[in-house]
């Protein structure tokens, strides 16, 4: 039997979910890394003070006393720091593109298109932003207000990153700088839960937008029931 294909918007709409979870899944490592590098925290342990001793050293130094709990909090310390940026990285692009693959998918259906999955640019996969992330106006479609918020927010930490990254390449240290590059930065911070959250309501108004196509679809398949039944010889 003939394995069957999915009509667009099927496919479309499993392509903005496939982006969803995949955010989803670096949004959670991320979280997890977070909560290991907290209980790592010199601040909120006490570190035990006992001391082993490492003998035999070929430089014939003297033996050298540890702290071997000292010692295992600052590696798991620099360890997990580093898994939390990656994940941190990961989940703001991640974010990125399901926020503007929604957008995208929206906006290539207003047009007048019928694209089977979100498409990105190659050279653009990797970009900043994507797509552009707005979406016009939808007809009819009650969440306009929180999409419009959401965007906002979105924007504000988009905004700030570009401000932050271009006061770190530019040259001096001012205090002025650096405390306006750090403000930025803190706003920054917020961008992939910023991605995330306007994600989800973007692909919410995009199901509102797929139900008219759906709708148009399922009158197509009953139409061609309805000839192909009237078509058929009187036994």
């Amino acid at each position: 039997m003939p394995e069957r294909i999915p009509f667009w918007t099927e496919s479309l709409a499993d392509s903005v979910t496939a982006l969803r979870e995949t955010a989803h899944e670096f949004q959670g490592a991320h979280r997890a890394a977070e909560l290991a590098t907290d209980s790592v925290d010199y601040d909120r342990r006490v570190v035990h003070q006992g001391r082993y001793v490492l003998e035999g050293r070929t430089d014939s130094r003297p033996p050298l006393p540890r702290l071997p709990h000292d010692h295992a909090l600052s590696h798991l310390s620099h360890l997990y720091a580093s898994v939390q940026a990656e994940t941190a990285r990961h989940y703001a692009h991640a974010a990125l593109l399901y926020a503007s693959g929604a957008a995208w998918a929206i906006r290539s259906i207003q047009r007048g298109h019928a694209p089977a999955r979100v498409s990105f640019h190659a050279d653009a996969y990797d970009a900043a932003e994507p797509h552009a992330t707005t979406v016009p106006r939808i007809d009819g479609y009650d969440g306009t207000p929180d999409l419009e918020a959401a965007h906002s927010n979105l924007a504000r930490c988009m905004e700030a990153r570009d401000v932050a990254d271009g006061l770190a390449d530019t040259t001096g240290a001012s205090e002025d700088k650096i405390a306006r590059m750090n403000a930025a930065y803190d706003v920054a911070d917020g961008l992939a839960d910023a991605a995330y959250a306007y994600g989800l309501l973007v692909h919410r108004a995009l199901h509102h937008v797929l139900a008219e196509p759906r709708r148009a679809r399922e009158r197509e398949l009953v139409a061609a029931y309805t000839a192909a039944q009237t078509t058929q010889p009187t036994p």
